[in-house]
């Protein structure tokens, strides 16, 4: 699995509480989830672009990665934001190239 951002590390270091009911909310959602999880990994990738939040691409391709999703699957997923998102979603193909080939 790729490699989790420094500010998510220092999150869980600095404010471990914090971290907790974050995570415990997480999987609270997650639970209540009825996609299976590559679908969920490539909306969540979708999101992340169209939010142009990079952080957190490099670990979720390679959660779309072990779940089965192709590179042309996950290229995709980001592109679907185009419509409403814009060129925004664009900027991180890039990452999302490099991240899929070393996961």
């Amino acid at each position: 699995m790729s490699k989790i951002s420094n500010a998510f590390l220092t999150f869980n270091q600095e404010a471990p509480d914090h971290a907790k009911a974050w995570s415990e909310m997480v999987s609270a959602i997650s639970s209540a989830n009825v996609l299976d999880s590559k679908t969920t990994a490539l909306i969540y990738l979708g999101i992340l672009a169209a939010l142009g939040m990079e952080n957190g691409i490099p670990f979720h391709v390679g959660v779309a990665k072990s779940a089965g999703a192709t590179k042309q699957e996950v290229i995709h997923a980001v592109l679907i934001g185009l419509p409403p998102a814009g060129h925004r979603v664009t900027q991180v193909l890039p990452l999302i190239v490099e991240s899929y080939d070393n996961a």
